[in-house]
Parts: structure tokens; sequence; C-alpha cells
């Protein structure tokens, strides 16, 4: 039976609004009892044995600490600090969103988390300062997919795993992409302001005093990111086991910041197993239908029509950068993921492109995808949280996609710009 018909059968689900893992897992079943190759039970059969991988854990290890950090009031105190360091640049307080957006990416590891937590913050400031609504929203929309790039980062983890590479060396080349993707927004946002694009109020610099008082608020949450990549750097634990040192080190400074309650905590809690639960069972019912795709020689048939239409890496990587960012605005970015590394991990390993400088470019390409209408998840939530709708968003996050892009491509021309740090420190 062709392998068609698995998709069309995913397809139409996902069509139909059936949960993406629901859509997932129906579609394999129904493919298995049509074909009649292979019993239907091979699903449920090869998800257990998926699960089964320590480098996992940290998936919910990493969620667990952002959603800590973000109850025990960080996220305030960092927004202090990055307004004290950047507010009078021009621009004002769009700086501050980007530079808090990076650190708080330290933390979190997630899209959604920084949009939702830090957002609300950035957003609610901005607008006191005389920013637009829709302006505010479309620079906390696109400073939150830093979240994923710069370690930790949860999409990291599963492409990781799935393509058997090293986290550490994943998180590490994410580094200098998310500086440079958040330097190139702070770029975009002074030449709007010098131009008159946006109202964009100057704030008075920081005294030095008020600058070492913001500094020492905030410097124990800055030393949650710095000691991840330290330890990283280092070697001393593994990611997983950096990321249970985080947990405990955000439950130590939320009761030390005495925002920590049991109330917080359990919101925590709970916050992290259902971030989990979605994550987990996509990547359960992902796994057997990865296993039909490799079965049905998915990734054979495709490398031929890609390397048929051209045989130059580039092109390849160009053509499959334009599914990725389709795919990113119309499903969620661990579903694609499990789709697409399967496929296409054999063809870059065929055309000679480093997995760790092709799991960069997968990653910026499915956070670009967040932010993307119709679909993309970040912009329903920033149409929540700065209550605004979806065209006047789209338009104001235009011109912050010009930065976006620019990191993307120098990404994929320059692949030392990712493999410079975990080759430096011998990975």
């Amino acid at each position: 039976m062709s392998i068609l018909v698995l998709f069309a059968i995913f397809g139409g689900l996902v069509l139909l609004q059936v949960p993406v893992a629901i859509a997932l897992g129906a579609s394999g079943t129904f493919f298995l009892l049509l074909d009649g190759t292979f019993p239907a039970t091979v699903m449920v059969q090869r998800m257990a044995p998926g699960l089964h991988s320590f480098p996992l854990l940290a998936i919910p290890l990493f969620i667990l600490a952002g959603h800590l950090l973000n109850h025990a009031g960080v996220a305030s105190r960092i927004f202090v600090f990055a307004n004290a360091l950047v507010g009078h640049i021009r621009g004002g307080l769009a700086h501050v969103n980007v530079v808090a957006s990076i650190i708080f990416a330290g933390m979190s590891g997630v899209a959604a988390a920084d949009a939702a937590g830090l957002g609300a913050i950035e957003v609610r400031a901005m607008r006191k300062a005389g920013f637009s609504a829709e302006f505010s929203a479309a620079i906390t929309a696109a400073s939150s997919i830093i979240g994923p790039i710069v370690p930790p980062s949860v999409i990291m983890v599963l492409y990781a795993v799935m393509a058997r590479v090293s986290i550490g060396d994943m998180f590490l080349a994410g580094i200098l992409p998310g500086l440079a993707m958040g330097l190139a927004l702070m770029a975009t946002v002074y030449v709007m302001a010098l131009r008159g694009s946006i109202v964009a109020p100057v704030m008075k610099r920081a005294t030095a005093a008020h600058l070492g008082d913001a500094f020492i608020g905030a410097l124990p949450a800055l030393l949650a990111p710095v000691g991840l990549v330290a330890g990283l750097l280092l070697g001393v634990a593994t990611p997983t086991e950096l990321g249970a040192l985080i947990c405990i080190y955000a439950l130590i400074l939320g009761f030390a910041y005495r925002q920590l309650t049991l109330g917080r905590l359990l919101a925590a809690f709970s916050e992290t197993v259902s971030s989990c639960g979605v994550i987990l069972l996509l990547v359960a019912v992902g796994i057997p239908f990865g296993w039909i795709v490799a079965i049905e020689n998915v990734p054979q048939l495709l490398s031929n029509a890609l390397t048929t239409a051209s045989d130059n890496p580039l092109v390849i990587l160009l053509l499959i950068n334009l599914g990725l960012l389709v795919a990113g605005a119309v499903m969620e970015t661990a579903a694609i993921l499990l789709i697409a590394v399967p496929m296409l991990y054999p063809l870059i390993q065929t055309i000679g492109i480093d997995p760790i400088h092709f799991g960069i470019i997968v990653v910026l390409n499915l956070v670009i995808g967040v932010t993307t209408p119709p679909f993309g998840m970040v912009l329903f939530i920033m149409m929540d949280v700065a209550n605004v709708r979806m065209g006047p968003l789209v338009k104001a996050l235009l011109p912050l996609y010009v930065p976006l892009f620019v990191v993307l491509v120098l990404v994929i021309l320059f692949p030392d710009f990712t493999l410079f740090l975990p080759r430096f420190f011998g990975h």
C-alpha cells in the first residue's frame, strides 16, 4: 500500500482539528490495519521502548525549572535589570524586552513559557510607557523564540534524542545564533525608532547605583543560565543532571525570595505535568509513526527526489527550509520533529551536512514558524496577553521577520557559526 495513504489519513485528521498526537497514532494504526503486512499491535509495542531514554528526562526537568523560576518572581527581577542596562538606548523598552528574553531563555527553554510568563510583564510595561499594543506584542513574540535557541532547549533535546547526537553539543551550538538573533532584533528596533516607524519613548539612563542594585537583585536569577552553560563547557554533569540541579536551585531561590508559596509550587508542578504530558505523548506515538516511515523507504525516496532536483547542498537545504517553515506555521514543533527528522536525517548524511549544524537549522525554522500565521502558537498567546487581533499583530511583526531570516541565512551559509563552540570546547 502506498505510503501516501498514511500521510493522507494524518493530514485529513489534522484538518479536522484532531489533536496531533491522536492523529499520529490513529493514522499509523489505520495504515497498519489496511496494509496488513504488520500487526497493528506494533504501534503499542514500539511506544514504551521508545520512551526508555535517559536524555528524555531532561525535558520535564528543564520545563519544571522554567515554571519554578517563573513562579519564584524571577521574571520581574530580570526585567528590572534589563531595563537598567539598556532601557536608555533609542527604542527603550523594546530593547529591554529582547535582553530580558535572552536572559530568561537560559532558564525556560520553551518559547510559550517566555511569551506567557515574562511576556505579560513586558507588554504591560511597554503599554504603560506609551508603546502601541500591537508592537509590544510583536516584539515580545519575536524575542520569545530565542528561548528554544539559547540553552536549555526542549526542542533541542528532542532533536538530539531522535538524531542520536549530543545534547550538550546542540546546546553549545545554539548560543551564538541565539545571541545573534537578539542583537539583530535590537538593531532593527533601533533603526525603526530612528526612522520614526514606531513610537518608542526615550528613557533616562540608569545611574550606576541603580544599575548596581538591579544587578544584585537579579544576580541569583542570572546564576542559573550561567551555571548551566558553565556546566556544559566544563563537562561536570550531563544536561539531564544539570536540569535536576537547576530545579533544586529554583526551589531554593523561590523560597529565599519568599515568592514560591505552596499554591505556586503546586501550580508549577501542574503546569509541568500538563506540558510534559503533551510532549511525551507526541514522542510516544511519533516513534512508531517514524518506524512506519522508515520501513516504507520514505527517507530514500525523499533523498532521491531532492538530489534529482539538485546536487547542490545549499539548494537542497533551501527546499528543506521552505518545507519546515510552512510546517511550523500550521503544526506543533515537536510533532514536526517527530515526522521530519526520520525522513531528512539520512538525506543530510548523504549530502555531507553536519547533524549538529542541521539541528540548529531545523530549530530556527520551527521557532520562526511559531510566530507565523495562520496557526503560530506564540501569536495566539500574544493575542491573549496583549488583547490584540491577528491582523494588526502580524502587520507589526513584518519588519521583525527580517532579522530572524537574516540570522537563519547566516546559520545556513556559515556552518562554523554554529559549530565553533562545540569544536572549541572539544566536543
